[in-house]
């Protein structure tokens, strides 16, 4: 269902075959693209394992007008009541179960084939230089249900505590005319102390390749319970945050 809905944002959607498959039962992915605003791309690299990002991205990239690339359908086995089954990461050439450290990555040379299809979705969404990338992301860890996580590449600690401002000020703005909307905080790295570093994306995957990049872990508040509002604020946000000036 999660990847069905992607098709009614008019996606391209283009399978991803692994030859030959180098896992048991190989999932049969798909990548779905749709250009927008050059140099500006919305990504989901986890639209199905992280529920309800592959449609936030959409959705974002819609409101932005920002290119959209989303990633469905790379599930290695199926979660159970133990902890999250594994998965290709997608965004890097490893495999790995969500939450778990990229230390404890594993490449392989199917999701060497994922990763770098992902990545040349990212630069055709991009249509060259890719200026500006936000990555969405979700999560469940208790300890960070009531933030918003934001992983950075060429944002210095002067420009990250700028982002965390720009976002308080469009939340409390939201917040005024609806005040039964869960009120988040956002943390930005390197200003703020993050979990998900996303270090992995970094060294190894498409977080080398943008001018300046945001990479969102979002807890189920943002997904789900409050989506609609935390769709007007981020939105709101990308649309700033992209455009936001180096100096004050």
């Amino acid at each position: 269902m999660a990847s069905l809905s992607l098709t009614l944002y008019g996606c391209l959607a283009q399978p991803v075959s692994i030859e030959p498959p180098d896992v048991p039962r190989a999932p049969r992915g798909h990548i779905v693209v749709r250009p927008g605003r050059p140099g500006f791309v919305v990504a989901a690299p986890h639209g199905t394992t992280d529920p309800q990002t592959g449609d936030l991205a959409a959705e974002l990239a819609r409101r932005t007008g920002f290119g959209l690339v989303v990633a469905a359908g790379f599930a290695i086995d199926p979660d159970t009541r133990q902890g999250p089954g594994r998965r290709f990461q997608v965004n890097r050439p490893s495999e790995g179960a969500p939450g778990r450290p990229p230390s404890e990555d594993v490449p392989s040379d199917s999701a060497q084939q994922i990763y770098l299809a992902y990545e040349k979705r990212v630069q055709e969404a991009a249509q060259g230089r890719l200026a500006f990338y936000a990555e969405i992301h979700g999560n469940g860890r208790r300890e960070t249900a009531g933030r918003i996580e934001v992983a950075t590449v060429g944002v210095d600690r002067e420009f990250a505590s700028r982002l965390r401002t720009l976002f308080e000020l469009i939340r409390d703005a939201y917040l005024r005319g609806h005040p039964a909307t869960p009120r988040l905080e956002m943390v930005v790295e390197p200003a703020d102390k993050v979990f998900y570093a996303a270090s992995g994306a970094k060294r190894d995957g498409i977080l080398r390749f943008p001018t300046r990049a945001l990479h969102f872990e979002l807890p189920r508040i943002a997904r789900v319970d409050a989506r609609e509002p935390y769709l007007v604020i981020l939105a709101d946000f990308l649309t700033q945050a992209a455009t936001l000036p180096v100096g004050r």
